[in-house]
């Protein structure tokens, strides 16, 4: 299978990705590497993605409706997981458009 990861630089979204490749799943690996933690983290994590046969990741912030269509006129994916999410609810008091793009807005472009 070819599965979409949104968040894939993310805790949860990179050991699922671990996982699917290691029952022989195709994965395709989307994040936007915003900074409201540390992309140094998050580039480490997909460090030890990229050098594993079957991964694919492409830069993509998924409220951006133009590159959510590129990205699924480039490939077929048999399955989606959407991963991608702006957390922390205290920040969202402080930037809520941030919420509504990431949270919303990219998953209806989705």
């Amino acid at each position: 299978m070819h599965i979409l990861i949104t968040g894939a630089a993310g805790f949860i979204g990179s050991a699922l990705a671990h996982r699917l490749l290691a029952r022989g799943d195709i994965v395709t690996g989307v994040d936007n590497l915003n900074d409201y933690y540390s992309v140094d983290l998050k580039k480490a994590r997909l460090a030890r993605l990229e050098g594993q046969p079957g991964f694919n990741f492409r830069y993509v912030d998924i409220a951006d409706r133009k590159a959510v269509a590129d990205l699924f006129g480039a490939a077929h994916y048999d399955a989606v997981m959407n991963l991608a999410a702006q957390a922390g609810v205290r920040h969202s008091l402080k930037d809520p458009h941030a919420y509504v793009d990431a949270n919303i807005v990219g998953f209806v472009n989705l």
